[in-house]
């Protein structure tokens, strides 16, 4: 099988199928073999694994994970791929390809089914107009992964390795560190792509806990608060968070509780790292339980 990580075979299947790229699904066709092979490496895949693949194009990195994976389940949501993805993919007998939204599937549900509910590894070179919802949809719903390996835009990537008091720190930043460990493991400059984007880009692996390091007593009013902390980040953390709907906090109750906790009042919500924020999460949610607030 002709190997789609070099860019003429790559060409040779567009011309043969009169492939068009789909501006609305963000395609972008890795056509660099080292990548590919780092992305492979970095991910860590055995044959005792099975390997989810969201959005494989035409298949270039799917040849290169059923080459490596007990199993490859790849997601596709462009129905003019399924052909091709047939046609490129058809010396292996390892690999099920989806015609579906990955947005719209249930994941734990799938994975039951195909890994008998063991924890599976996610790699993607991802459609970078909905990399954060993919990659939130994994965390949040606690699908059974072992590790994310993604190319995503580079400025995303640096948000979400970002630490506190830096600019890229965010939502974002402490989703991602509060379900995993993030290691940006290489930089692709957009001439690996076909087409090429205007962005770089960079590989970031997600290394998931299997218990978070950081305690807190209630996710879901975590993650509330932490929305609210950067929903206006001009704003202090307490006006952010008294202005958050979903949250019904008074300015006051909030500089109450951080008070308690040893942090300035005037304190904004990039300067707080994630135990400050489980820390304040917890401290909230037990004065509101004790009637204190």
């Amino acid at each position: 099988m002709a190997d789609l990580g070099i860019p003429k075979n790559t060409i040779e299947i567009l011309q043969k199928y009169n492939f068009s790229f789909q501006k609305k699904f963000g395609q972008n066709f890795l056509i660099d073999t080292h990548v590919l092979d780092k992305i492979v490496k970095y991910s860590n895949i055995t044959k005792d694994d099975m390997v989810l693949e969201i959005g494989p194009g035409i298949g270039t990195m799917t040849q290169y994970l059923c080459e490596n994976a007990r199993k490859v389940v790849a997601v596709e949501i462009d129905e003019y791929l399924i052909p091709i993805l047939g046609d490129t993919l058809k010396a292996y007998d390892n690999v099920e390809v989806i015609n579906n939204d990955i947005l719209k599937l249930d994941l734990n549900k799938l994975v039951q089914e195909k890994n008998d509910g063991k924890r599976i590894k996610v790699v993607a070179n991802l459609p970078y107009y909905i990399t954060t919802p993919i990659i939130m949809e994994l965390l949040e719903k606690h699908v059974p992964v072992d590790c994310i390996t993604v190319m995503v835009q580079k400025e995303v990537a640096e948000r979400m390795q970002a630490g506190p008091r830096s600019k890229d720190y965010g939502a974002l930043s402490l989703a991602v560190q509060y379900y995993s460990k993030p290691e940006v493991v290489a930089n692709v400059p957009p001439n690996c792509f076909m087409p090429r984007p205007n962005v770089a880009s960079s590989v970031i692996k997600l290394d998931l806990y299997e218990e978070p390091e950081v305690k807190v007593n209630n996710e879901e009013h975590l993650f509330k608060l932490i929305r609210a902390s950067f929903n206006q980040r001009r704003k202090t953390l307490a006006n952010g968070i008294k202005n958050f709907q979903g949250l019904n906090y008074s300015r006051e109750e909030v500089v109450s509780a951080l008070n308690n906790l040893g942090i300035r009042e005037d304190v904004r919500g990039e300067a707080l790292s994630l135990q400050e924020f489980a820390a304040l999460s917890d401290e909230l949610e037990k004065r509101r339980t004790n009637g204190n607030i």
